[in-house]
């Protein structure tokens, strides 16, 4: 199934991309997610849309990229969040919280879908995560999770 997608998709593409992928896929997971739309005709002036408001957002070279990096690995990130006795979360901390921290503590403003945790953070704590810049270019940088 030919499909554009309208958000970045690990492994498969960035929004603004036409790409083929198997019917289930797009059907039960791309689609209802909001992360793809099925390709039309019609659809084509959507792609040039999708990619002019990529390329605002986009970092558009490697040196840029590693500048916005240093400036990354350069900041505190605490994040406080509700948690009970035992230093279990009330719910997990998402990516857009951590991008809305990094802010927060002074660093540059991080699209909250270039932000990568590996396994959802439920416990207090330092936790580390990533956040893909450029696809040749990821900053890694710790998150404190404490107690509000």
């Amino acid at each position: 199934m030919k499909i554009i997608l309208t958000h970045e998709v690990s492994g498969l593409g960035t929004a603004g991309d036409v790409v083929d992928v198997r019917d289930g896929y797009a059907r039960n997971y791309l689609v209802p997610r909001g992360f793809a739309i099925r390709w039309t005709k019609g659809g084509e002036k959507d792609v040039e849309q999708i990619r002019r408001g990529r390329k605002i957002r986009e970092i558009a070279s490697v040196e840029q990229a590693n500048e916005v990096k240093g400036q990354l690995e350069g900041v505190k990130v605490q994040l406080a969040v509700r948690a009970g006795d035992a230093g279990r979360l009330f719910g997990s901390v998402t990516q857009a919280d951590i991008a809305s921290a990094i802010k927060a503590a002074g660093g540059p403003d991080v699209d909250k879908r270039r932000v990568e945790v590996g396994s959802p953070i439920k416990t207090l704590g330092a936790h580390q995560i990533s956040v893909r810049l450029h696809p040749e270019v990821v900053a890694n940088l710790g998150v404190e999770v404490v107690a509000a």
